[in-house]
């Protein structure tokens, strides 16, 4: 099963990955399963509210890197098991007596192996936020290309709180979001945003209740798949460069659309809209 060779070749023991059943693959931390050709990541620590951890981290970053090189897999969905949480945070027991450098190493690799990474993924990647996300958990949602929230959910960044900020880019990816007054707001008060409002402000893209929320995460990621997914993932770096340091997202997107007329896929969905056919993207 590819699932298998795509876990499996990243740095787990085989006795730390066992199938549950369904062809689900369970890591320690993690439930991954493929539907169709969409890769659902569920974080597996309902104990803690699925709070995120450094083995977690670098587990996500291991099934990410494994959809990203799987032919298999056109999108993924990131979620947690539970109704209560998301993600409800950091793992505040593995870093309250970290040093000032410790503390700088610990944000910087894990926006470097994870936020960063889900961010630059070349397939969408949907957060399912089914839940408590706060802290490290919305900052996990706002790295992901589109947010689609229960109307439980609860969104929010707290680090004040505790007498320290968001450190995995949420004071920079929740001013992208939705606005730099909403994110002062948010973070100075250590307030939560219910879905709703979340909606409203543009932080999320979809509300749908609790039941239907893997079903339109999966809608979405079936939509996606009947396009070309070389051309999503040149939007991908278009978009993004607009919010990069010394990067033109014009010039970026110049760049990405005429790399477009080179591929098989531009050369079939044109022949395929000329002819009135559906296109057959070969992915190249």
């Amino acid at each position: 099963m590819w699932a298998q060779l795509s876990v499996l070749s990243f740095q787990k023991p085989k006795n730390s990955i066992k199938f549950v059943h369904n062809n689900i693959i369970s890591m320690s931390n993690l439930l991954i399963e493929l539907k169709g050709s969409t890769q659902i990541i569920t974080i597996n620590r309902p104990d803690k509210l699925n709070a995120l951890n450094r083995a977690t981290i670098k587990e996500l970053s291991e099934a990410i890197t494994a959809s990203e090189n799987n032919d298999k897999v056109k999108s993924m969905i990131i979620t947690g098991s539970g109704e209560k949480a998301f993600v409800a945070g950091a793992d505040i027991s593995e870093f309250n007596t970290f040093s000032k450098g410790e503390a700088h190493d610990l944000a910087k690799n894990g926006q470097d192996t994870l936020f960063d990474l889900a961010e630059k993924s070349s397939k969408p990647i949907i957060a399912a936020v089914n839940g408590f996300a706060l802290g490290g958990g919305l900052e996990l949602a706002m790295s992901c290309h589109m947010r689609v929230a229960s109307n439980n959910a609860r969104m929010g960044l707290p680090e004040v709180s505790l007498g320290v900020i968001p450190g995995y880019g949420g004071t920079q990816r929740l001013a992208q979001l939705a606005g730099k007054g909403k994110a002062f707001e948010l973070i100075f008060t250590a307030g939560m945003m219910k879905a709703e409002e979340a909606l409203q402000c543009g932080l999320v893209n979809h509300v749908v209740e609790q039941s239907e929320l893997l079903d339109k995460c999966l809608e979405i990621c079936e939509k996606m798949s009947k396009n070309s997914s070389v051309a999503i993932a040149a939007a991908i770096r278009a978009v993004n460069s607009g919010y990069q340091d010394g990067e033109n997202g014009f010039v970026t997107e110049i760049n990405e659309f005429a790399k477009c007329f080179a591929t098989g896929d531009f050369k079939e969905g044109t022949s395929a809209f000329l002819e009135k056919r559906k296109a057959n993207f070969p992915n190249n």
